[in-house]
This record gives structure tokens, C-alpha cells and sequence, in this order.
């Protein structure tokens, strides 16, 4: 990985941790050389991504793969903090909608 992508990429995870503040929510991030905090120990084949684990009302965690592609890593850094704020505040919602019933 090139220095310069290692050096936005940190950007990106510093931008996501200041912007997510919920308690029913854990990233965990699998990007080699920036950072990999997956406790699991499980990590898939592939490049690098992010995993959101949902747990609406601290139960039944929900668990989604934010593959980082070629596209992806080719956005500024704010531009790819928001994506992935974007994708996970999507993902919620989904969720939400599931455990309360469509309307």
C-alpha cells in the first residue's frame, strides 16, 4: 500500500470514529498497514474493509462487510468517511425497519 493511501486511510478512520457516536454500534477495521482491530481473529480473503456490527438495544447483533474497492479508495478522504458513514446509517435503518415491521 502507498504511503499516501496509508496516510488517507488513517484520515478516513480518524473522520468515522468522530462521526459515530452510538453505543449500538462497533467498527471493526481490516486494512493492512493503517489498521486492524478484529477481534474475531476471523478475516476474510480479500482487500481491505470495514465490518458495522449493529446490536439494536445491545441484542441480536447485526453484522454487515464494507468492502473498501478500487473506486472507493480512489475518493478523498471526507468523501469516503462520508460513504461510509452514508452505507452504515443505511444499514441501521434497514435493520430498524426488519425488528419493527415494514410500514
Amino acid at each position: 500500500m502507498l504511503v499516501q493511501q496509508k496516510e488517507k486511510l488513517q484520515k478516513v478512520v480518524t473522520l468515522v470514529d468522530k462521526i459515530l457516536v452510538n453505543p449500538d454500534v462497533s467498527i471493526e477495521y481490516f486494512i493492512p498497514g493503517v489498521l486492524v482491530t478484529l477481534e474475531s481473529g476471523e478475516v476474510e480473503d480479500g482487500g481491505p474493509y470495514i465490518e458495522f456490527t449493529y446490536a439494536l438495544n445491545g441484542s441480536d447483533p447485526h453484522v454487515q462487510h464494507m468492502p473498501l474497492t478500487r473506486s472507493y479508495l480512489e475518493k478523498d478522504a471526507e468523501d469516503l468517511a462520508n460513504l461510509i458513514t452514508f452505507s452504515l446509517e443505511r444499514f441501521m435503518e434497514e435493520i430498524d425497519s426488519r425488528q419493527s415491521g415494514a410500514q
